[in-house]
């Protein structure tokens, strides 16, 4: 059987980052992995949760890859990893993600 892949993190639109990070704390059992003024990396027992500004990054799900450059031309972040932004056929937003 094909190995099944896995969501890394779903990534949702905030207008702040600081007053999102901190209400998700209060209510949820999570922990903070990064934080800066663009965006957010909460962590969860499952899943891990990007809180971003809409003008920053679209709102997305990650699907880790270790071919991302099947899927285009890799953009490298801060933090190391590489990824490709694609479309579903109904235009959700899907990041293809390397660490």
């Amino acid at each position: 059987m094909k190995k099944k892949d896995i969501i890394d993190h779903l990534a949702i639109c905030t207008d702040n980052i600081s007053q999102s990070v901190n209400w998700y704390l209060k209510e949820f059992n999570c922990a903070v992995l990064y934080q800066d003024d663009s965006w957010a990396m909460l962590e969860f027992e499952n899943v891990k949760l990007a809180l971003v500004l809409p003008e920053q990054h679209p709102f997305h799900f990650a699907i880790l890859k270790s071919n991302v450059e099947d899927y285009g031309t890799p953009v490298k972040h801060r933090d190391g990893s590489v990824s490709v932004y694609v479309k579903d056929k109904s235009g959700n937003n899907i990041e293809i993600l390397r660490y």
